[in-house]
């Protein structure tokens, strides 16, 4: 909201005793304040809002949680889709002009879910995301959230949840289905399906300054009910032979590597790769021209690769 909205509303949760809505105004004001680096003030206010003792609640996200990552590329950098790209852009834009949109009575879109194989810029684009929207970047452990007890993983993403809201930030979930499985399936236990619940609960709780991206592989695993929840969906498939070509002439120019064939000729021989094994492609060739200069021979290296590789290629 606007300062002043933050104010209106938080005089109407004190004149009316509303508990509920004076807690997400302060959350609010307090995620406000963090976002200008008033780390001191929000600090305080959360130690109001709480009515405990001061935690460092600043290590608990970063350590206990999640990993904390400093965004370092954006979105304009990346080979996306036309349409993910602008539902990014969409996306970005309505968080950096929200206090327009609060004043017509509504909210930034937050939920994201992206899908896709593997290797194509899920994780990449999440950070991007917190780039773009000058955020910062929580990637949730999950072998810190996933507890082998009974109730025990719902209330860690409830503990979870209660830390992040208070702040301005990307929540990143890689592999989602590994917590938001189909609750339909016979083979699951009552505990999933009561950790799907919790989570599908906790993420509507969630103020729209936190912005949720999950990613997953296998989006036909997922539960019905989660695909309903996410505002934004992006799909992230296997690219195209032009844009494995643009991705080649980006990486020519980069690393200066003179490659003797046209780009456009080797896309074609790479197609159906993900841009993750085109890199990695492309890589192991630099790695061997620096090693046999000065007589390297970039066609014969290229040629080489491409027999190596035959078997994935065929896939």
């Amino acid at each position: 909201m606007a300062r002043s909205d933050l104010l209106v509303s938080l005089v109407r949760a004190g004149a009316s005793g509303d508990e509920a809505l004076f807690r997400k105004t302060v959350e609010a004001i307090i995620a406000e304040e963090r976002a200008k680096r008033h780390n001191l003030l929000a600090d305080e206010l959360m130690v109001h809002l709480r009515s405990t003792r001061v935690i460092d609640e600043q290590s608990r996200v970063k350590n206990r949680w999640v990993h904390a990552v400093e965004p370092r590329r954006s979105i304009s950098s990346l080979f996306l889709p036309v349409l993910a790209s602008a539902a990014c852009q969409e996306l970005v834009e309505e968080h950096h002009r929200r206090d327009l949109l609060r004043s017509h009575g509504l909210e930034p879109r937050h939920r994201v879910l992206l899908s896709g194989p593997p290797g194509n810029g899920k994780t990449s684009l999440a950070e991007a995301l917190a780039y773009d929207l000058m955020a910062d970047l929580y990637v949730v452990r999950y072998d810190a959230v996933i507890g082998s007890y009974l109730g025990e993983t719902a209330s860690r993403l409830a503990e979870l949840f209660s830390e992040v809201r208070t702040r301005r930030c990307v929540l990143f979930f890689d592999e989602f289905d590994t917590l938001g499985k189909e609750r339909g399936d016979l083979q699951e236990t009552g505990e999933v399906k009561r950790v799907v619940s919790s989570l599908l609960l906790q993420i509507d709780a969630l103020p729209s300054h936190v912005v949720v991206v999950t990613a997953t592989n296998h989006p036909e695993l997922l539960d019905r009910a989660v695909w309903r929840r996410f505002q934004v969906q992006i799909e992230l498939p296997n690219p195209k032979p032009a844009q494995i070509r643009d991705w080649i002439e980006t990486f020519q120019k980069s690393s200066e590597l003179p490659l003797n064939t046209s780009p456009k000729t080797l896309s074609s021989k790479l197609s159906g790769l993900s841009f993750a094994e085109v890199e990695e492609f492309f890589l192991d060739i630099q790695r061997r021209y620096v090693l046999q200069q000065p007589e390297a021979d970039m066609k014969a290296l290229i040629s080489q690769r491409l027999k190596q590789w035959a078997s994935r290629l065929k896939s």
